[in-house]
């Protein structure tokens, strides 16, 4: 079923999640015009940690797009941080900002100072009374890499206590993310969840990334079925809505802890907003 073909409910909701998604974009030079040239000011923007720079280029452009009107989450990895000093630093730069909330991961770059992992951050964050409107953490519908399914469970609902939402890591599968919600529910975990989809980007840089960041059994699946792999890659084969159609009906239902979608977009920002617009046109909506 076309979006055009879609029932006014189905439609509605769909609106909806292209309203209130954010875009996350990557620390590089480029990023800034590449925003604001592009992406309006109403959507939210996340900045990651990029383990090739440091926290203060997040922080630096995470400021730059708050000042020109952006609703800005700079992600705070652990293992970046060189000292309790810097994170003193950090959380004075950010309470003299426009930035309002941060998003705290371990990071995958080699431990760099007093902290090994996103708990132990989040702890000295409150310790340090650094006040913030919410507190982002990631959330893994299939699995982590390097670390076991109890480990990751229980480090889950340990940060959970100190924060305000969960977004996922990248997944294909919407009925695995499903499942996962399910589960987290179930688990006593009541905090909203943005489903991570990976923004309009190219198959061969999409194949790149998820071969890059490992991520779990759904890539894995489409690597190896070639003919499904062609179909959901060809140019135009994939779409973010498809896997924000498959999972509608979670986000609609008000037993789901899914409340919206966070766009990895690769800070492929132009051809990201170019779907979001269309899209919403298609649905009948106004843009913005």
């Amino acid at each position: 079923m076309s979006v055009d073909e879609k029932p006014p409910t189905v439609r509605a909701g769909l609106t909806q999640a292209l309203r209130t998604m954010g875009y996350e974009v990557l620390p590089f030079k480029s990023t800034f015009d590449k925003v604001t040239s592009s992406v309006p000011t109403c959507v939210p923007l996340s900045v990651t940690a990029s383990p090739g720079k440091t926290i203060g280029t997040t922080v630096d452009l995470a400021i730059a797009l708050a000042d020109k009107g952006y609703s800005v989450t700079p992600h705070l990895a652990a293992r970046m941080v060189t000292s309790r000093t810097e994170l003193k630093e950090i959380g004075a730069r950010l309470a003299d900002s426009p930035v309002t909330s941060i998003f705290v991961v371990g990071g995958d770059a080699q431990q760099a100072g007093p902290y090994g992992d996103a708990l132990s951050l989040l702890r000295d964050i409150r310790e340090g009374g650094f006040e913030f409107d919410a507190v982002g953490i990631g959330g893994y519908p299939e699995g982590h890499a390097l670390i076991d399914d109890g480990t990751l469970s229980r480090a889950l609902a340990e940060k959970a206590a100190y924060a305000d939402y969960i977004v996922t890591q990248i997944c294909f599968s919407p009925g695995a993310i499903s499942r996962w919600a399910d589960a987290l529910a179930r688990s006593g975990i009541t905090l909203p969840v943005r489903v991570g989809v990976p923004g309009a980007v190219s198959r061969e840089k999409l194949l790149r990334i998820t071969a890059d960041i490992g991520i779990g059994n759904s890539a894995r699946f489409l690597r190896k079925q070639r003919d499904l792999l062609y179909r959901f890659f060809v140019p135009g084969g994939y779409r973010p809505d498809r896997i924000i159609d498959g999972l509608r009906r979670d986000i609609d239902a008000p037993t789901s802890p899914l409340s919206t979608f966070h766009v990895f977009t690769f800070n492929v920002v132009e051809k990201t907003e170019a779907w979001r617009q269309e899209t919403l046109r298609r649905l009948g909506a106004s843009g913005s």
